[in-house]
């Protein structure tokens, strides 16, 4: 079993700040891609940015030069800095991982978070 625990959510005005952290446990032998999702109801779920293990990052178009996405391997940890949040950011954002589960098989699966709101108020 692996599980994600996510902090940092909460109300912020808009131009505000927030620092999402998520961190994996279990039985992990190391993780592929890392990455946030969010989504609100009624709306399709959007990936916001992801990282590989080598810190390769991406992110969608609507956050670029406003989010930072980044890990520590060590704690098997991704971090999602938000700066100049605006309204439209409002939204449940879920963690995702893809783990790798043992040393002799290369196969992996894919872990979610329990989902953490953000608020951004105008």
């Amino acid at each position: 079993q692996v599980q994600l625990v996510e902090s940092g959510g909460g109300l912020v005005q808009a131009g505000g700040s927030l620092r999402l952290s998520c961190a994996a446990s279990g039985s992990i032998f190391s993780i592929d891609a890392m990455g946030w999702y969010r989504q609100d109801p009624g709306k399709q779920r959007e990936l916001v940015a992801d990282i590989t293990s080598a810190g390769s990052t991406n992110y969608a178009d609507s956050v670029k030069g406003r989010f930072t996405i980044s890990r520590d391997n060590a704690k098997n940890t991704v971090y999602l800095q938000m700066n100049s949040l605006k309204p439209e950011d409002t939204a449940v954002y879920v963690c995702k991982a893809d783990v790798r589960g043992s040393s002799w098989h290369r196969g992996t699966f894919l872990y979610w978070g329990q989902g953490t709101q953000v608020t951004v108020s105008s």
